[in-house]
């Protein structure tokens, strides 16, 4: 597929994140589940890349979306899932995850910025994951979400 070069394992990201630093690029990293992409996730994702010269996303594997939202999600597999956001323009890789939080995989990927959404803050956000990126020399942005437009909202919706 023409999407087969941005997606990547735990066990290609190291070259992968070492050859972008070679280059001198700088590299934004969110995660999340990305169920059911919508126009909020959209935003945010571009937001996210015009922050840097090149945004990876760490998606959360199936069964930490069991254990993060519970036994009916996710909807989508993860394999769909990451490729729905590798033909997004604005994403240069995706790597999935297994674990429900993502420090393993923010030690792994070493982003300069670390974004997260603005219902966080560095308060509340999980502190292994600050140390993660921080102890790398990366910074973590917040971005406000889009009022109104969740995944959880859209399935509520579908119920009715």
């Amino acid at each position: 597929m023409l999407t087969d070069h941005k997606l990547l394992t735990l066990a290609t990201l190291p070259a992968w994140r070492a050859a972008q630093r070679a280059a001198g690029r700088r590299v934004v990293v969110t995660n999340g589940v990305f169920d059911l992409l919508h126009v909020g996730h959209v935003s945010y994702l571009e937001t996210a890349r015009s922050l840097g010269d090149l945004l990876l996303i760490g998606v959360n594997g199936d069964d930490s979306v069991r254990q993060l939202k519970g036994p009916t999600r996710p909807l989508n597999p993860e394999a769909d899932r990451e490729r729905i956001l590798a033909a997004l323009e604005c994403v240069s890789a995706v790597c999935i995850f297994p674990e429900m939080r993502a420090v393993n995989f923010l030690k792994v990927a070493q982003p300069d910025i670390y974004v997260k959404g603005g219902d966080y803050t560095l308060d509340t956000i999980d502190q292994n994951e600050r140390q993660a990126v921080e102890s790398a020399g990366g910074r973590i942005e917040f971005i406000r979400f889009v009022d109104g437009k969740s995944t959880t909202r859209l399935v509520e919706k579908m119920k009715q």
